[in-house]
């Protein structure tokens, strides 16, 4: 398999990598602190939180980064 070439877009989808990375982090957090509760229906928040990781590992593909996860 051939090596990905470096486009021109690639800051820019760093950056937007990085941003996803926040969120996901962020929705992380509200799990670990039980803050979810105040926001969220049990539902909701199951389905903001596949959307953060989902969001997460397409930015990763588009910015050719590893995820460390086992494709699906």
């Amino acid at each position: 398999m051939s090596a990905r070439q470096t486009g021109p877009y690639d800051s820019v989808a760093r950056k937007w990598l990085a941003l996803a990375e926040r969120r996901r982090a962020h929705v992380v957090e509200l799990r670990e602190s039980g803050r979810w509760k105040h926001y969220y229906t049990p539902e909701e928040f199951l389905e903001a939180m596949r959307e953060a990781v989902n969001t997460r590992d397409e930015w990763a593909r588009l910015a050719g980064v590893e995820t460390g996860e086992a494709p699906a």
